[in-house]
Formats: C-alpha cells, sequence, structure tokens
C-alpha cells in the first residue's frame, strides 16, 4: 500500500513539474497582457478559489471543515497566509521586471529551502544517492538555453523572497495534510490567499480595473487559473503522501519544461547544451526516484485521490 501511494506520489509530483514550467513561460505573457501583477494575480487566485469550493461541494468534502478543530484551523490559515497570499503578489510583481526563464531558475532553488526546514523540522532524511539526483538536476539548470545571468535586480530578489515563503509553506502544509485531505488544504490556502490579495488591490485603487478587462485578458486569466488549479491539486496530494523533500526535488525539473516551451515558441532551437541538460534532468530524476527513503507511515483516506 505505501509502495503504491509513493508511485502516484511520484507521478503527481513529475506532473506537477509539467504544469509548474508550462506556467512559468505562459505567465510571463499573461501578467503583461493584463498590465497590473497584482491585479492578475488576485483574479487568477479567485477564479482557482470559487473553482476549489464548487469541488468542496461537489465531493461532499464540507463535512470535514466543519470538523477542523482550532489547531487545524490556525495551521490552515497560516497556510493561506504565507503560501497563498503574500508570496504571489511579489512573484508576479518581480516576473515583469526579468525574464521567464531566470524566474524559473530562481523559484527552483525552492528544493534548497524546503531541504534547509525539512530536515531538522519535519525530521526528513535523505540518501546519498539523492544528494547525487539533485546535484545533477541543479547542474542541468544551469545548462538550459537563453540563460544569460540573472541582473539581481528588485525583481529577482522579489521572485526569491516569495519562493523562500513557498518554503516555509511546504512545512506548514505538510503538518496540515497530516490530519486534513489535500483538497482542503488546496482550498484554504486559495481561498485565504485571495482575500488577501483583494484587500491589497482594493488598498492600490484597482478594483474597479477588473470591470475593465478586454476578452483577451480574461482568457489569459483563465488559463493560468487553470494552470494554478492543476499545480496546487497535484502538488498538494503529492504532498500529503511523500517528504517534502522529496516532492520539492522533483519539482526541479519544471525549468526544463520552461526551457522547452521557449524554444518552441521563442528561439525556434534545440541546442546541444540543451539536450545535455535534458539529460542531466532525467538521471537526476531518476537517482532521485529510485534512492528515496519510503517513509513507513499510515495515511488517512483522501477523497483527493478521486478528485484530481
Amino acid at each position: 500500500m505505501v509502495q503504491n501511494r509513493w508511485r502516484y506520489a511520484t507521478i503527481l509530483a513529475l506532473g506537477t513539474a509539467i504544469i509548474s514550467g508550462t506556467a512559468n513561460f505562459f505567465n510571463k505573457f499573461a501578467v503583461t497582457a493584463v498590465q497590473g501583477p497584482v491585479l492578475f494575480t488576485t483574479l487568477k487566485n479567485a477564479t482557482v478559489a470559487i473553482f476549489l469550493v464548487g469541488l468542496i461541494f461537489a465531493a461532499k468534502q464540507w463535512r470535514e471543515i466543519i470538523r477542523l478543530n482550532i489547531r487545524q484551523m490556525v495551521v490552515l490559515l497560516t497556510v493561506g497566509v504565507v503560501g497563498g497570499g503574500l508570496p504571489f503578489a511579489l512573484y508576479f510583481t518581480g516576473l515583469t521586471q526579468t525574464s521567464a526563464l531566470n524566474a524559473a531558475l530562481i523559484h527552483k532553488t525552492l528544493v534548497l529551502w524546503v531541504l534547509l526546514l525539512a530536515i531538522p523540522l519535519l525530521r526528513e532524511k535523505t540518501t546519498r544517492f539523492q544528494w547525487f539526483g539533485i546535484a545533477a538536476i541543479f547542474a542541468a539548470n544551469l545548462l538550459v538555453g537563453g540563460f544569460s545571468g540573472f541582473r539581481y535586480n528588485a525583481g529577482e530578489l522579489m521572485i526569491m523572497l516569495a519562493t523562500m515563503l513557498w518554503a516555509v509553506e511546504n512545512i506548514i502544509a505538510k503538518i496540515a495534510l497530516r490530519d486534513v485531505s489535500a483538497l482542503t488544504v488546496a482550498t484554504a490556502r486559495m481561498v485565504i490567499g485571495s482575500v488577501l490579495l483583494f484587500t491589497v488591490v482594493c488598498w492600490q485603487g484597482e478594483a474597479s480595473a477588473m470591470l475593465q478587462l478586454t476578452a483577451v485578458q480574461w482568457g489569459w486569466v483563465l488559463l493560468a487559473g487553470g494552470l494554478l488549479a492543476s499545480y496546487v491539486l497535484t502538488w498538494y496530494t503529492a504532498l500529503k503522501y511523500a517528504p517534502a523533500t522529496y516532492v520539492a526535488t522533483l519539482l526541479v525539473p519544471a525549468t526544463l519544461v520552461t526551457n522547452v516551451w521557449s524554444a518552441i515558441f521563442i528561439t525556434h532551437a534545440i541546442s546541444v547544451r540543451e539536450v545535455q541538460s535534458a539529460l542531466l534532468f532525467t538521471v537526476g530524476a531518476l537517482l532521485i526516484v529510485r534512492f528515496a527513503r519510503h517513509p513507513q507511515i499510515k495515511i488517512q483516506s483522501d477523497r483527493m485521490t478521486h478528485a484530481v
């Protein structure tokens, strides 16, 4: 049973990497089209929040929500504030000031921050060969085509701060997922985060701009929202069934996906370095999956397995 859950988590984590890499590329165009990073991420997150609330009722998971105790509600509130609010505003504001590839590379340092937190706080362990895999994946990141160096500007700093906040969220979410379903945690993250972001939009005086968006702009919002909904559902479910360090590491190959999209739509070419990068990504991912330690833990039944 544990082996099946582990395989399921692995597939979901790798699927999340594909979604993340795709989102990193298209979000660059989406946030530019909407012309307001905080407004864009608020609308995008709000559409996901509405969808997840609907999914909660469709799956009759509202019964779990009304049974939450004070400790669980505090943890979910923290997930929403730390993971669903401020980092999104920071990330998409920063994305307007740097390239999608640079943003993807910075975001993929998430695994380092998760490792630094999960090993002492969650008592997670990694094997020697997993570290070799992590090294291979980060070497692959350095080989990606089109990367001309960091700019060390305010945009990249904001993306780094957002990434660190998401790393903290990984730890808090992992704690929440011990006795709460992935769907409930994901919904809390998006609903609470959307409320916070909407407050920021109102404070900036941009709320009226929501009524002035064109059909094309709404199309970008819905595309980005669909990618985000897929991301949070697959990511939280993977996080429930596998260690945070393992899931975070398998998200790193998302940079390869971003680079493939860039090659298709921007550079129109695949270089030798990109092929080398893909091989390193593959080797690294295989090492991580093959030599990961499987936690022998009991996990409560989660309706999310039927919802994703």
